[in-house]
């Protein structure tokens, strides 16, 4: 399947799309046929089929880059192209070995040099697969994905399999986004509420200003006038004098009256303005927060929705995703969701442990629990500093592997149980023990 444009052929990184049997690395070689690795080079964008250059260039390359990419070669109007057609230059100048794939090969290189330096320690297809899981489990995809499939030892059945992983992640990007962006919507909605709200109080507050200068400007004019009357007027003139005195004062005392009312109206006002302005900028901080979460529930998304869909598949052919004989411990959480964390980890076969963290159970109890289980987590969301330090000593001190969960919900120890099944009884990696709890 492909889309086409003026003057481009772009294809689509649709699974359906790409048969097996069309998507093919260029003078890829059997593993019984390959000469001695000292003889092989890493291959060029050029060499590789025409399959996959869509997805290492809206993989492994910012647009950005891209686009400075494309200057530098002197194509006519990139400076005015979307992104979409600078992908789509792109695409076709990877398939030729001529200055443009030259300058994309460099700035890949470039780019991703300490991938291609890590990988290039590879010297079969199983340290190349295990390289892979490792990057993509940390979401380091970009700079894995350009080095797998430049290796000189991959073969195109692992080809097929990261080109298959980078195009599913795609699509699971996308579906997360578009919750994300409805509630990105939301708040520039309450946003705009708020800073409207903001301005009628603003306008009726310069308003009620406008009007105490006013009268504060009358009364000062009413003193200046009663200040010039003469020194020695006629009886007459002295009593309409204290008539007018007495009005006078009843004018001021009124006109006080009201002042000190607008005065108490300013500043309540003055409270309201403040109020919307703490609330305007509480919806910014939930925004901000919004956006700092997203590429890690991306992740997550990502990484349970693919895992799921791989073992759902493999279940129908085979029982290798269990967990029989192995004992999980899970320290912390929120009471009504154990049970259904429970099942969960009982339909992998394993026995579930919980200890709340010492809410209502000794802490001292989480040594013994640990002495038991195999694996041991934790929700970061849910879960005391004191027993997150009695788990870290504990393992250390038993060799006891633990995995901090990202959230206390279900999808965090699915993830964390699939990577157990997928990994056997080695348990998690380096990085995941490791992992720093704040």
């Amino acid at each position: 399947m492909s889309t086409r444009l003026p003057g481009i052929h772009v294809p689509l990184p649709a699974r359906e799309a790409v048969a097996p049997a069309r998507l093919r690395l260029h003078q890829f070689q059997t593993p019984a046929s390959q000469p001695a690795r000292s003889e092989l080079k890493r291959r060029r964008i050029w060499e590789l089929g025409s399959s996959f250059h869509c997805s290492i260039i809206g993989t492994s390359l910012t647009t950005t880059e891209l686009r400075q990419i494309l200057v530098k070669i002197g194509l006519p109007g990139v400076g005015k192209e979307t992104d979409h057609e600078l992908h789509g230059r792109a695409v076709l100048l990877a398939g030729k070995r001529d200055v443009g794939s030259k300058l994309l090969q460099k700035a890949l290189d470039r780019r991703h040099r300490s991938a291609l330096i890590q990988f290039g320690r590879a010297r079969n297809d199983a340290d190349l697969r295990a390289l892979w899981a490792n990057a993509f489990e940390k979401a380091e995809i970009p700079g894995a994905y350009w080095a797998v499939l430049t290796h000189a030892q991959t073969t195109e059945e692992l080809a097929r399999y990261v080109f298959d992983e980078v195009h599913m992640l795609s699509h699971l990007v996308g579906a997360a986004n578009r919750a994300d962006i409805r509630r990105l919507r939301e708040l520039e909605a309450q946003n705009a509420e708020l800073s409207e709200k903001v301005e009628r109080q603003q306008a009726v507050l310069r308003e009620a200003v406008v009007t105490r200068d006013g009268i504060i400007a009358g009364l000062h004019r009413s003193l200046a006038a009663a200040s010039t009357a003469p020194a020695s007027p006629r009886p007459c003139v002295v009593v309409a004098e204290r008539q007018t005195g007495e009005t006078n004062g009843d004018v001021i005392a009124a006109l006080n009256e009201r002042l000190a009312a607008m005065t108490a109206r300013f500043a309540r006002l003055r409270q309201k303005v403040g109020q919307a302005t703490a609330e305007r900028d509480a919806a910014r901080r939930a925004l901000a927060a919004v956006e700092q979460r997203e590429p890690a529930l991306l992740d997550e998304i990502a990484a349970l929705e693919h895992r799921l869909a791989t073992d759902g598949q493999a279940e129908a052919t085979n029982n290798e995703m269990t967990l029989e004989g192995t004992t999980v411990l899970y320290v912390g959480g929120h009471p009504h969701q154990i049970a259904q964390l429970r099942r969960a980890a009982e339909r992998f076969g394993a026995t579930f442990l919980h200890h709340d963290g010492g809410l209502e159970e000794r802490g001292s109890l989480i040594a013994s629990l640990i002495s038991r289980a195999d694996f041991v987590m934790f929700p970061v969301d849910c879960v005391s500093h004191a027993a997150v330090a009695a788990i870290k000593k504990s393992c250390r001190q038993m060799s006891k592997s633990y995995r901090p969960l990202r959230s206390s919900g279900r999808s965090s120890l699915l993830v964390a149980l699939h990577e157990i099944a997928g990994a056997g009884r080695q348990g998690f990696t380096a990085a995941a023990t490791e992992e720093a709890v704040d």
